[in-house]
């Protein structure tokens, strides 16, 4: 699907991420065709052993060392990932989320005993991950988490509810954001990992699963409301070897989820130019193709002038992130640029449609509303503008 024409960055010519490349696209043609992603739509969730095929497929925990049974691979490999699910249009598969954002919170700071107990098994894709940020009363604002963890002997007692959390109705390993010490501000913040699987009966005391909220878009992905009621787990589930760094955790990483909502910003961007392309080739109105209108050849080379800028300073993102170089102002800008720019051009593309753009069997039509939420999480486009003006 090469519209942009743009030679990726050296890093990502890598013999070994482009055979990774083509492998991963034939498995979302064999594992997660149209049929099957129009079920999960239908449905609300991705079925639960489709994790089970991209673990036994190694798509799980692609960047974590083989000790702990990943692939062993690196950042650019996630890369891959979410630019093939995005350009395959594999819905509401949160295996980005589970790789890139939960994984890496116990490969960077949980301990050892900590990795060989939840890494392999999250590569195998028995647990399925998820983090617990967001509550009713908080959005971007995770310095106001009202959940509690209190320590109660050697175990924390965890209480409170949270919502819009991704993976929410299939995860079976949730790292919550709690205050455990609530008179410290986010000096008090934690991360707890809770095994919701891990109870006398299955389910462990407490724990309850809300909605499956119903979305403006992205419907194949299980979005959901989480209760915690007195929710015991022990200590050594902390993440970190104090209590207290969690604040300073989820900084540290919001980076990294700010660039894979670039990445997938990008592949979106890059299906909706190569379908509206096909499209308006073939499309006829008053005698001619679509694409023979000046209009059609002006929009259309704007949206790629802007792609191509995009991608452009993508890469350059990744590259610096691979160098651990990539700071906090930058993935500000590329979540917030790339976010909004994909909104702008999958618009712009759906109007080349006319009626059929509003049409659901046209995938046009899902990614207009699928898109809309990028400039929403991983912090709001609002926040991110903060965040770059503190540079200034």
């Amino acid at each position: 699907m090469p519209v942009l024409n743009l030679e990726r960055t050296a890093a990502m010519r890598d013999e070994d991420i482009v055979l990774f490349e083509n492998s991963l696209a034939k498995w979302c043609d064999e594992h997660a065709p149209e049929s099957r992603v129009a079920k999960w739509r239908e449905q609300g969730v991705v079925d639960r052993e489709v994790w089970t095929e991209a673990g036994e497929a190694g798509l799980l925990c692609l960047s974590v060392p083989e000790a702990y049974g990943g692939m062993g691979g690196d950042y650019r490999h996630e890369v891959v990932l979410m630019e093939q699910f995005g350009l395959k249009g594999v819905d509401g598969f949160g295996a980005s989320l589970h790789n890139a954002i939960i994984a890496p919170y116990i490969l960077h700071y949980g301990s050892e005993e900590q990795r060989r107990k939840w890494l392999p098994r999250m590569a195998r894709g028995e647990l399925v991950g998820a983090i617990a940020m967001t509550e009713p009363g908080t959005g971007s604002d995770l310095q106001s988490v009202k959940t509690t963890a209190r320590l109660d002997g050697n175990n924390y007692v965890i209480n409170g509810s949270k919502t819009f959390i991704t993976n929410g109705q299939t995860a079976n390993l949730i790292i919550v954001v709690a205050k455990t010490d609530p008179a410290a501000g986010a000096k008090g913040t934690s991360l707890i990992v809770v095994e919701t699987d891990d109870g006398p009966e299955g389910t462990i005391p407490g724990f309850e699963r809300g909605r499956n909220l119903h979305k403006l878009g992205q419907p194949a992905q299980d979005t959901s409301e989480l209760f915690f009621n007195d929710v015991r787990v022990p200590t050594s589930n902390l993440i970190g070897p104090d209590p207290g760094r969690g604040f300073v955790q989820l900084i540290e990483q919001l980076p990294q989820e700010r660039l894979n909502i670039a990445v997938q910003g990008m592949a979106t961007i890059e299906r909706a130019l190569a379908l509206t392309l096909a499209y308006v080739k073939e499309r006829q109105a008053f005698g001619k193709r679509l694409i023979d209108f000046q209009n059609t050849q002006f929009k259309l080379a704007e949206c790629k002038t802007k792609a191509t800028v995009a991608r452009a300073f993508v890469d350059r993102c990744i590259e610096l992130h691979l160098e651990g170089k990539l700071d906090a102002t930058l993935a500000s800008m590329a979540k917030y640029w790339v976010s909004d720019l994909e909104n702008e051009i999958v618009d712009e593309c759906l109007q080349l449609f006319g009626g059929y753009g509003f049409m659901d069997e046209y995938p046009i039509s899902r990614m207009y509303r699928d898109s809309r939420v990028q400039r929403i999480y991983g912090g709001t486009n609002e926040i991110m503008k903060i965040l770059i003006a503190r540079s200034l």
